[in-house]
């Protein structure tokens, strides 16, 4: 854990004291369990360090998915006074709004359960995916691409690919308004303009689960959740045009760290004040990767519905699949929240972390606001994932904060050197989970064992009251680049 030293202050949360240059404590909620696998793992120091950075209100926190990252941790949070904190590409990551969107539909596993394999086949056909992957749609103009910059996934729903509910069901309604696509370098529209509607590569992916447990009925009717039921994981983020955006700016932000005069325990932490040019043209850059984000996961569950129809000779009513949210884990976004009971304006970095709102909060979509915001978990391809829902204790303790999956606990050389000679699909298989994928190494990359056990993180933020548990999703088939 490197040069700092973690005392438990709650069951499940642990503090890093001030010291040093740290201008607030940090904070990780873990397990005991979960703090083993952190013993020999610089992360922490990475929690420490964004301690460090100007105008940080709190806390620098972590969640129990926490593990290295460029800058910040990777589970890391922050929230930065708007008028005196600063922005930084690291606390956002390369892939500006990787996020996950859940879709369910009128299936039950009996009807399915002996066409899984077709559906599997008919997703890997029709749903581009893998590095570089494009051809989803026609490349775009440069005039069409700004469009989606500027207007996100309403852009795929008026050009046919989709429903105006799915913008309702999406975080910001698909879209951030202070995007500008001026901002944006030739070289990233370039990288953008034949990859909407790709999963990619790396953890990236598709998947048709089963609906196999519920933990809140009550919670699980209003988000269209039943056991048996059939849905679809959709997990995707800005592709090239994203990683582009980011490293194009952290040239920028480098020059003005040292202009600024921010001291900085981590050149990697590169940054500037939230006000001044750099820091505000990052964001309006940021929003226009978070943009297409949300239109190329719009496209994507598009290109999902036309899978099914095709593979299952079923009519849009008889499917029924249905977008109950879309969630972003890579994103600054600038919130008011409650700290030391005055109202304040920040920037809150959100790097490997949902959003988790809670009941009756106006950011929430009207037919979800009594329940609360749904939080998606995904695990890896042979673990289940979660859905959850925000509470007021978030907006209290993490600014409106939770974990967005397992969180890695081999790096991926390591994964592929574990995988050596060793079969992942047939193993995925003997489970009942049928796997496709794109590259030879993606599979051993993203073996299950690279992961943190997801139950137990997820377990960690509903124990912690910060999400709370509604439903389980067992993989039944898995798209990967």
């Amino acid at each position: 854990m490197g040069k700092y030293e973690l005392r438990k202050i709650e069951p499940y949360l642990w503090e890093i004291p001030k010291t040093g240059g740290m201008r607030v404590p940090g904070r990780i909620y873990a397990s005991e369990k979960l703090m083993e696998i952190l013993k020999d793992d610089e992360s922490p120091t990475q929690v420490a360090n964004v301690a460090h950075l100007p105008g940080i209100v709190g806390y620098s926190l972590a969640m129990p998915d926490i593990h290295w990252g460029y800058g910040f941790p990777i589970g890391g949070v922050a929230a930065f006074d708007y008028d005196e904190g600063v922005i930084s590409p690291g606390g956002v990551g390369y892939d500006i709004n990787c996020g996950c969107r859940l879709a369910v539909t009128n299936l039950r596993y009996e009807e399915v359960k002996d066409k899984i394999r077709d559906l599997v086949r008919s997703l890997f056909a029709t749903v581009p995916c893998g590095v570089g992957s494009s051809g989803a749609i026609k490349k775009l103009s440069i005039s069409d691409e700004k469009k989606i910059l500027a207007t996100g996934a309403r852009w795929a729903v008026e050009n046919g690919f989709g429903d105006p509910e799915d913008v309702s069901h999406t975080e910001n309604e698909g879209c951030l308004p202070q995007a500008d696509p001026s901002l944006v370098s030739h070289r990233a529209l370039e990288r953008g303009r034949d990859q909407v509607g790709t999963l990619g590569s790396g953890n990236h992916f598709l998947e048709i689960d089963l609906v196999d447990k519920i933990y809140d009925q009550k919670v699980a009717e209003r988000l269209g959740l039943f056991e048996g039921q059939i849905a679809v994981l959709i997990h995707s983020g800005s592709r090239g045009l994203g990683y582009q955006i980011c490293d194009d700016f952290l040239k920028v932000m480098q020059k003005a760290a040292g202009k600024y005069r921010i001291s900085l325990p981590d050149r990697q932490l590169a940054c500037a004040p939230i006000t001044s040019k750099e820091g505000e043209d990052y964001f309006a850059a940021m929003c226009c990767g978070a943009n297409y984000a949300w239109t190329n996961r719009q496209v994507l569950l598009h290109l999902t519905r036309e899978a099914f129809y095709k593979a299952l000779s079923i009519s849009p009513k008889s499917l029924g699949m249905k977008l109950v949210y879309d969630v972003c884990h890579n994103i600054a976004k600038i919130e008011e929240h409650t700290f030391n009971g005055r109202k304040i304006k920040v920037c809150v970095h959100r790097k490997g972390a949902t959003r988790a709102f809670p009941p009756h909060h106006p950011e929430v979509p009207a037919v979800y606001r009594d329940v609360g915001q749904p939080v998606l978990i995904p695990g890896d391809m042979g673990s289940y994932s979660f859905v959850l829902v925000g509470t007021k204790r978030a907006m209290e303790k993490t600014f409106g904060s939770t974990c967005h999956g397992a969180g890695r606990v081999l790096s991926r050389s390591q994964a592929i050197k574990r995988g050596k000679g060793r079969a992942i699909d047939r193993e995925l298989a003997q489970k009942g989970i049928i796997v496709m994928a794109k590259g030879r190494g993606t599979l051993a990359e993203e073996m299950p064992e690279a992961y943190k056990n997801v139950e137990d993180v997820v377990e960690v933020m509903h124990k912690a009251g910060i999400s709370l548990m509604v439903a389980r999703l067992r993989p039944l088939g898995v798209v990967k680049g």
